[in-house]
Order: structure tokens, then sequence, then C-alpha cells
């Protein structure tokens, strides 16, 4: 059996010698422990994503290029697999193919293509890349076959997705007629909820449909909004899992006889995620939603130059949720939590900011505003008496400026202190319906939970207190009270105006998103729908008429505001984040 090696690898898109200086690393490691073989993932060499970088930078694609034939000459006595982006120079195709080059004793032995070009979610390859229409040929190595794909390579195996297919060909099936003792996939694919139940099926049945070995190595990083978990692995010829890389971090795994250690996956990340129907259980999917968006935090700060984060305490549900995140991601003393009250800031919600920070160690600081909202509404009350047009009936004036006012301060902070980054810590479920403020809470460097829905995230900050080493950081009475801003008064009740008074239950708007993004519903198909709402509670058909009503209506008039949200990390099956949903602002789907 060769000894192989799998370079579970993080990469910085258009780094060029970065990366190079980390796959030499690799290789000269690997070849001190005598490997005869080590596999990098898809595009290792150039960085993944990379949008137009190598487009538009001609040089990069050159940098590439000679930093390939500086490793291809560190290769005596080993084999190596690695991915790069390799120039078409045919004015009649696509820029570049998505390849990987086998590099033997000095030399490229062989070039093997990507032939499925995915182009759907946050994957655009069809604007970068040329399909092959060659078959991959086998290459030997101790008397060993080896059969080469390139990620979605794999994702088309006819028996497992039956009438799924969304492609022609299936470069499985064709590959397998060399008869390979092995296949061997480089890949570079995003954590979803969902996805890595999907892919432990798939590679299992190919290898057991095939009674093939199969070889799956997976880049592990954050680049703009996705997070890559690794999880590289290997199945023998019956199918069965015998050895699994570290999940959210880089990883060299030396690999002898094809098995090794099972590291651990985070809890219920195997497990399968419910895509028929709406659930409340959000159990399976915790733990790897935790991981992933700590793993994008760090990667994030580290990558950019960041080393101290910033953020608006508001003893609310959001803002404690990404104070624990950032803690742990960054180290609490790195982090800096500011209560910034106004005059109806409740002294419950002041106390709890304080709490928290003080449970998590973190950095607090208290600002107030009353002193600064009375001159700024009095001065541009002085302005509107200038403006002759037509004033609005329900003025959101005050309340947006209480948030913008604790952006600027947050703002001000990052500029005065280096390497420190506000955070924007909207959720989801409020990004949908533009339950944000534009340069108030959803502005800042980052947005840890901008693809969060509000009820996942009273799961999540349940499982946070549960699960973390200081048990129970977030107060009981955050979790309790009724999510809200605190920007303005009911005079009918005296208390301040709860998210879902002015909205709908956060129970039946996180329904709807479900089945906008994972079924495509439209307005009809909710009308018709039996929401899970409705079966806890008395909802008259006029109510939910008019709550879809307001979903679509303020939807559509926050899609501006989807197109300006900060970084984030994408951990939904769907999401409304840009990197994988492009609505036009100036659109209508109602």
């Amino acid at each position: 059996m060769n000894r192989i090696v799998l370079a579970q690898t993080d990469t910085i898109a258009g780094s060029i010698k970065h990366n190079a200086d980390k796959i030499k690393n690799n290789i000269l490691k690997a070849k001190e422990n005598n490997a005869d073989l080590i596999i990098f993932p898809e595009l290792a060499l150039m960085g993944y994503p990379f949008g137009d970088i190598f487009i538009r930078h001609e040089s990069v694609v050159k940098r590439q290029l000679e930093a390939l034939e500086e490793i291809t000459a560190l290769t005596q006595n080993i084999t190596v697999l690695l991915g790069f982006a390799e120039p078409t120079n045919d004015s009649n195709k696509k820029p570049f193919y998505n390849s990987v080059a086998v590099i033997q004793n000095g030399k490229i032995i062989n070039i093997v293509r990507k032939r499925l070009l995915p182009n759907y979610g946050e994957f655009n390859d069809y604007r970068y890349f040329e399909p092959s229409e060659e078959v991959s040929q086998i290459f030997e190595l101790k008397g060993e076959k080896h059969g080469i794909l390139v990620s979605e390579d794999s994702f088309n195996e006819k028996t497992f997705f039956k009438n799924n297919s969304i492609y022609k060909t299936d470069p499985i099936e064709e590959l397998i007629k060399q008869k390979p003792d092995t296949l061997i996939n480089c890949s570079c694919s995003p954590s979803r909820c969902g996805k890595e139940y999907l892919k432990n099926k798939l590679f299992s049945s190919i290898a057991r449909k095939y009674k093939v070995n199969y070889i799956y190595v997976n880049q592990a990083g954050y680049a703009d909004n996705l997070s890559f978990d690794g999880t590289s692995k290997i199945y023998d010829k019956n199918g069965n899992l015998t050895l699994r890389a570290k999940t959210f971090d880089e990883d060299f795994v030396i690999v002898d006889d094809l098995k090794g250690i099972v590291n651990e996956l985070p809890t219920g990340m195997l497990e399968e995620i419910k895509i028929n129907s709406f659930s409340l259980n959000y159990r399976n999917d915790l733990a790897r939603t935790y991981k992933s968006i700590i793993f994008g935090i760090r990667e994030y700060f580290k990558k950019n130059g960041f080393t101290k984060a910033v953020l608006g305490l508001s003893g609310g549900l959001d803002s404690s949720v990404c104070a624990v995140l950032l803690a742990d991601a960054l180290g609490s003393a790195n982090v800096w939590g500011i209560s910034m009250p106004s005059r109806i800031t409740s002294s419950e919600s002041k106390n709890d900011a304080k709490t928290l920070a003080q449970n998590l160690g973190i950095n607090f600081l208290e600002v107030p505003l009353a002193s600064t909202i009375d001159p700024m509404k009095e001065m541009l009350n002085s302005a509107f008496e200038e403006v002759k047009t037509d004033k609005f009936e329900k003025s959101t004036t005050i309340e947006n400026l209480q948030a913008r006012l604790r952006a600027t301060i947050l703002w001000s902070v990052s500029n005065e202190f280096r390497q420190m980054l506000p955070i924007a810590t909207s959720d989801k479920s409020e990004a949908y319906i533009g339950y944000a403020t534009v340069n108030g809470d959803m502005s800042g460097g980052f947005a840890p939970i901008a693809d969060v829905t509000k009820t996942k995230l009273f799961a999540l900050a349940d499982y946070l207190n549960e699960h973390r080493y200081v048990k129970n950081a977030i107060p009981q009475a955050i979790l309790e009270k009724p999510p809200g801003a605190e920007l303005k008064i009911n005079p009918k009740t005296g208390k301040t105006v709860c998210a879902e008074e002015e909205n709908m239950p956060y129970e039946f708007l996180d329904e709807i998103i479900w089945f906008v993004e994972n079924k495509g519903f439209g307005f009809d198909e909710l009308i018709n729908h039996t929401f899970y709402y409705e079966k806890k509670n008395l909802l008259s058909q006029e109510q939910k008429e008019e709550w879809i009503n307001k979903f679509f209506w303020k939807s559509k008039c926050a899609v501006y505001k989807w197109h300006i949200m900060p970084p984030s990390v994408v951990v939904d099956m769907h999401s409304i984040n840009s990197v994988e949903y492009r609505q036009p602002i100036i659109s209508c789907i109602y």
C-alpha cells in the first residue's frame, strides 16, 4: 500500500506566495515521513474562492505558474496532486480550466481538468472555467491505480441522485471503466446545513457501488461569507469510513493502508436534517453552526489583520449571542462591549448587558446617549421645517437616529484603536424584512449572525449556555424577554415596543422564510399552507393574510439592505447572502 498524506490546507485567494509556501512545506514534511503521495484540495495554489482576481490581474496567474514550476522541482521521490487554475490559451474558450496537476519526480505527468462546473448557490464556475470534455486518465503508483475527480465531478452519480441529476455526464461512471483501485476527490466545499450528511452518504455509496476506495480532500478556512470545514475522509471498498480529518481546522494526515484516526464531528453534523418540512428543532445543527461561525470570525479577523472587536451590548438576544461568539473566537480580552442606553432603555436591559459582560470576562463600558440625542433632535427639527415636502405620518427618524448614533460610537472606537473592528449584530429574520437600521445595528465590518434566524438564535443561545466551558453566560432574563430594540414607547402600554408587535411572531416569520428559501413558496402557496404556528395558536385567516402580505411588502423594501450587509458566515441550506442569492434591488416577486 502507498503511504498517503491528506494536506487539508487553508488558502488566501490570489496570495500565491502564501499558498505556495504552505504547499512546499507540506511536501517537504511528507517526504520526511516517507510518503509516496500527497494530495491537496482543489485550486490550492490559486486559493478559493477568488472572484475576478485572476481575470483582471494577469500577474497573479503568471506568479501561479512560476510557483507551479518551483513546486514541481521539489517532487523527487514523491507524487503530488495539486489543484491550480490552468490557462486555456484559447480565445474561443473561457480563460481557465479548473485543474489538478499530477506531479512526479520533477515533472507534471498528467493534468486532470474539472468536467462538471456548478453554477448555483455560491458557485459561479462558468464565469471563469471551461468544462473539460476529456475523461480523466488514471495514474499508477506502486502498482495501484488512482482516478482523480475534481469536487463536483462526484456529484452526478446516477444511482444516488436518481431524477435529481443536473448534468448529462457522470465522470465517475466513465472513469470507473479504467478499473481504478482508488478514486481521489480534490475539493473546495463550504459547510452548509445538512451538507456533511449528504456527502457522507454519497461518498460511501460510490465506494460501495463500484468496489473502490474513495479519498476526499477538502479545503479548510474562511473566505467571503463561506466557512470551509475541511473534514477530509477515506472510505474503503465496502463504503465504510476508515479515516476522517479535523473539522474547521487545517490538518496534515499521514495514511497507511487507507486507514487512520476518525476524528469526531460537531454533535449532530452527521445526522439527517429535515429538508421537506419546517421544524423548530435545530438540535442537529447547533454545534456545527457554532463551530462554523467561530471559525469564520477567527479566520476573517486573522486574514484581514484585525485582532479586536467592539460591539454594542443592548441586553438583547442578538448582541448577547454575538458577544459570546466573539469572546470564544478571539478571546475575552480582545472584545469590547459598549452599553449605549437612551432615556427609554430599561434598567433591566442595562443590567443584563453588564451581567453578560462580566460572565464572559469581556471589556465593558457604558456611554449614555441622552445628552447627544436631544441636541440632535433639535437640530434636525430645525432642518425639517425648511424641507418643503410631505412628511411621513409615522416617522421612524428618532428611532433610527438612536441606532445610528450607536453605530457612530462603535466606528469611532474602531477608528481610534488599532486593529479593532465594529460588529453588526442583526440576524437573518430581521434582514429579511428590513427590521435593521442602515448605518445602525446592521453597520459593521462583520456580521456574525446574519444568516441565523431568530428562532434558531434562541436555540443557539440555549446551546451556548449549556455547552460552553462557562455555563449560563447569557442571563436567563435575556432569553425570556420579548425581542425588541427599545427605540420607542407604546403609548397604550407605556412600555417599549417589541419586535413582534411591529412585525409578526418570529415562529411564523421564520417558517415563511424557510418555505420561501427551500420550496420557493409565493403568496398563494403560503396562504394555503398550514403553519406550524397555527397548530399551537388561534389564528384567523385575516391575520394570517395580513402577516404574509406584510412579509412580502417588507422584504421587497429590504432588498437594498441585503446588498449592503457586511460579510458574514453562511450557515443555512439557503440564504439571502449575496454570495449565494442575487435578487435585483429593483424587482418584485409579489
